[in-house]
């Protein structure tokens, strides 16, 4: 009898759980806590094809309730979310809605000019991003909220989940490896949303001349760091479902090696190869695709590992899996011609690089990162706006 009990609770819990899972809403839906605070406002909008409200974009949302708004900021891939990775994108005009788009991808600094900032009052921030130190959306917001620091312009942040929240692994980046692909020091998995991130940025004085960003955050509702969120609208071209999403922190390292990642195939982030890469069953094609016009190894038959049929438990088990670049790296035997220096700005250390070359394993390595995730879990904690 004890053992029936303790299976029909086990169930409920995982139903409920499952229940909120599906009944998390996202601070953009929530316009009663936001409209008011716009009105009789100039609005600029930092958004993308994500920032969705049901059916409809937050941009229309806005406009249709009398929102005055004068700007959209675009991140990288460009605010329809169809350009490829670091593709330099033209400011341009929202074809609905007349709405000047000023592209913060378009090989210039990435911060707005004074002119710009002079647009608006209120900076409006609604972006799904996937919660990893080297996807670019958060960098974007940084530099936003360091402009409007500069230039006395508030941010309102619409939150949404982090589909990567649940956990954080990989090292703090050594912020001598600052770049576009990491600009924090922060781990590679944060588990932050961006409202929390945001927080931590103004907390830790992060920005230039520890500068302060007045920020309001509408949080999600039913919303924790355990809740397995899995996202309405692929972030990016090439993160088109969840397992690409799940494999992306421990995949994206093949974008500093001629290892391809399956840009342009079906599975981006979820297969690896390469054409001279020997002994494996799995083998395809890169051809170019929207977002992937040129990818690695474009045309060639490579061979190598699909890994799209992995349960997703034990990706999260694994976390930053290392195992997959180590496995192209001995297979392919072409030693210091394997790693291009992009891969330190990626991985945001230099011992990653001499491990792997000196046959240490994953986990030897693993290892070596784990003070710096139970630090930075310790510094966040003041941050976090979600129940761990």
């Amino acid at each position: 009898m004890n053992k029936i009990i303790t299976i029909t609770i086990v169930l409920f819990s995982f139903l409920v759980c499952k229940a909120q899972e599906n009944q998390v809403t996202v601070g953009a839906v929530q316009t009663k806590e936001y409209l008011p605070i716009l009105k009789d406002k100039r609005v600029a909008l930092f958004s993308n094809h994500t920032g969705m409200i049901g059916n409809k974009h937050t941009l229309d949302v806005l406009l249709e309730n009398g929102i005055n708004v004068v700007a959209i900021f675009s991140p990288e891939h460009g605010f329809r979310g169809n350009a490829d990775a670091g593709e330099h994108v033209s400011s341009s005009i929202d074809s609905k809605t007349g709405v000047p788009i000023l592209s913060l991808y378009d090989g210039k600094a990435g911060k707005p000019s004074q002119t710009s900032m002079k647009k608006f009052d209120f900076l409006v921030v609604d972006i799904q991003d996937v919660g990893l130190r080297f996807y670019t959306y958060y960098i974007s917001m940084v530099k936003l909220m360091d402009a409007c620091a500069e230039y006395n312009r508030k941010m309102l942040i619409l939150d949404r989940p982090n589909p990567n929240g649940h956990y954080v692994d990989g090292p703090i980046l050594d912020m001598k490896y600052k770049s576009g692909v990491g600009w924090l020091p922060i781990p590679i998995v944060h588990g932050m949303t961006l409202g929390e991130l945001a927080l931590m940025v103004n907390g830790e004085k992060w920005l230039p001349k520890s500068r302060q960003c007045d920020i309001t955050i509408i949080k999600c509702k039913n919303y924790t760091h355990h809740t397995l969120y899995k996202l309405p609208i692929p972030p990016s071209p090439n993160l088109p479902n969840m397992k690409s999403i799940y494999l992306y922190p421990s995949t994206c390292f093949f974008e500093a090696t001629p290892v391809s990642l399956g840009r342009g195939t079906s599975l981006p982030f979820q297969v690896y190869g390469h054409p001279k890469m020997k002994g494996y069953h799995y083998s395809f094609t890169p051809r170019s695709t929207p977002g992937a016009k040129n990818p690695p190894q474009l045309g060639k038959l490579c061979h190598g590992v699909d890994l799209s049929e992995l349960p997703d438990k034990e990706i999260w088990e694994k976390g930053v899996n290392l195992s997959y670049i180590i496995d192209a790296y001995k297979n392919l035997n072409i030693g210091n011609h394997f790693f291009r220096p992009f891969f330190e700005r990626l991985v945001g250390t230099n011992y990653v690089r001499k491990m792997i070359e000196e046959g240490k394993s994953a986990n030897e390595i693993k290892a070596r990162w784990k003070s710096d995730v139970e630090q930075f879990k310790v510094q966040r904690k003041p941050y976090l706006l979600y129940a761990e």
